[in-house]
């Protein structure tokens, strides 16, 4: 199964964001801490230019903790300030206009020796579908201003929405890029519900899923369904389908004649690995 999805509004934002970037003083660009190699849109360089910027791994709290560390030093050594956070908890965010202050110094310090007193800093928040933009902004604003949704594709423009005093924030439509050049890519977006399920195959999705968390997080998964009479052998198909009608069993997936309903199950498995209900778990490690 090939993975796409491009939607019209995704090409207006990308324009709209290019207008407004003479107002950003700093982007603050919001990946998933399970992924953020796939989940950082390769446009963004090339659209945001030599903007200062920051790396927020949001969604800290469903990632490993010890490979987002791993990704932060990783950044860090890029000279990209990253730091961990958690837009549904609040984990973090707190920092955020303190940091924007700080890359922006040498900037706020010129304008105080001349005599000008800083405006508040205006950020722009990027990311793709389904990040969690709209979350951190109604957590850092401390009320519900940006629509949300479990789901990509529900900001559709743009607004202004002043943080306290010392920040105004542009909130954006996210945007996917016109095609992935690594299937694998869409499949790791697919899984942790970047994508519209709508244009998926469940099935397909579950299968990359199951062999993931067979080949690095065993334990979790066999905990989770009961597996310890199955195989664990990720490169083995009939593991993995065996595994995907024993979550069947488990969830009630049985139609007629005692057969598993696979794409039922799938959605199942899929709703619980998002929920975080098999614990921590991430999809890439910097090394």
């Amino acid at each position: 199964m090939t993975i796409q999805w491009f939607p019209g509004h995704m090409t207006r934002a990308r324009r709209q964001i290019q207008d407004k970037l003479k107002l950003i003083d700093v982007v603050i660009e919001l990946l998933d801490a399970r992924l953020p190699v796939s989940s950082r849109n390769p446009m963004i360089d090339e659209i945001l230019l030599d903007k200062p910027r920051m790396i927020l791994l949001n969604k800290s709290d469903l990632a490993d903790a010890k490979v987002t560390q791993e990704w932060i030093e990783y950044f860090k050594k890029e000279g990209i300030t990253a730091f961990p956070v958690d837009a549904s908890t609040g984990t973090n965010v707190k920092d955020i206009p303190v940091q924007a202050k700080l890359l922006l110094k040498e900037k706020i310090d010129r304008q105080i020796a001349k005599g000008i007193n800083p405006r508040a800093v205006r950020g722009l928040i990027v990311g793709i579908p389904n990040v969690g933009k709209s979350t951190l902004i109604n957590r850092l604003a401390g009320r519900s201003i940006a629509l949300t949704g479990d789901r990509p594709g529900v900001t559709k423009g743009q607004q202004w929405i002043k943080v306290g005093k010392e920040m105004e924030l542009l909130d954006t439509p996210g945007i996917l890029w016109p095609k992935f050049e690594d299937q694998n890519v869409g499949y790791r977006l697919a899984v942790t519900g970047a994508i519209k399920e709508e244009i998926l195959n469940a099935e397909d999705i579950a299968f990359f899923g199951i062999s993931y968390l067979m080949r690095y997080y065993w334990d979790a998964l066999e905990e989770r369904y009961g597996l310890q009479e199955f195989s664990k052998d990720a490169d083995d198909s009939d593991s993995v389908i065996a595994i995907m009608e024993q979550v069947g069993r488990i969830r009630g997936c049985v139609v007629s004649g005692g057969r598993i309903d696979l794409e039922k199950a799938s959605r199942a498995f899929l709703r619980e690995l998002r929920a975080g209900k098999m614990g921590r778990f991430s999809m890439e490690a910097p090394y």
